[in-house]
């Protein structure tokens, strides 16, 4: 008899957090080192017990990161105040537009239902990830194409570059629109070249941290399938 109890595949779409890695230029690298190192432990516990304790220093822009509408708006919902059902076991959506670089328009964008989804732009450009290429002439969507997706109710938008806005100028047109809809954002993300477009769920949880707008996450997908 045909087996069709469904299994998960978990799938990590997130950059490894390392000392001294830039995330973004112009901003400092994490500091990681020990607190309380293991060799020390041993002048307080008991003889065979050992502990280590870690410390990072960071800006919260650092790795595969999530937006909220507080990093934008003094007004906006902070980490404490955005609940699991915003970041958690969403319906995911990829959309694939594997460019060298440029704007991401809208016309990637009209045919798809988005609504209630987790949509996640593919580009590819995670492959330049620590190196110099990684921050120049990235990827990135149009203010129309983030209309569009705020208009037909997109849940939660993420992108695998540099930015999900044009930094050539000091406007972040695409951050305004999803964060004033309070439509998160994840940037840095990596690994969607795994993901099937959909038929699966997506999470991006912070910790809750209050009047703090963006922070890292252990973005990942559930790939739900069938057994034979």
């Amino acid at each position: 008899m045909a087996n069709h109890e469904k299994t998960s595949e978990m799938i990590d779409l997130s950059h490894v957090i390392e000392h001294g890695m830039i995330t973004y230029k112009g901003l400092p690298a994490p500091l990681i080192c020990d607190y309380l190192s293991r060799e020390r432990s041993h002048e307080i516990y008991a003889p065979g017990t050992e502990f280590h304790i870690g410390r990072i220093d960071m800006v919260a822009n650092t790795g595969t990161y999530l937006d909220t509408p507080f990093h934008r708006y003094v007004d906006g919902d902070d980490l404490a105040a955005m609940t699991l059902e915003n970041l958690a076991e969403l319906p995911g959506l990829v959309v694939r537009v594997v460019k060298a670089s440029g704007a991401i328009d809208i016309d990637h964008f009209e045919n798809i239902d988005v609504a209630g989804r987790a949509v996640l732009v593919h580009t590819g450009w995670d492959r330049h990830w620590r190196t110099d290429a990684y921050f120049e002439d990235h990827p990135f969507l149009t203010e129309t194409a983030a209309i569009l997706l705020r208009d037909h109710g997109a849940a939660l938008v993420g992108i695998d570059s540099f930015n999900i806005d044009d930094v050539s100028a000091g406007t972040r047109p695409v951050h305004s629109v999803l964060l004033a809809a309070g439509i998160p954002i994840v940037e840095h993300m990596t690994g969607l070249d795994r993901l099937p477009i959909d038929g699966f769920r997506f999470s991006a949880v912070p910790p809750k941290v209050r009047r703090m707008g963006t922070f890292p996450v252990r973005a990942h997908a559930r790939i739900e399938t069938k057994g034979a």
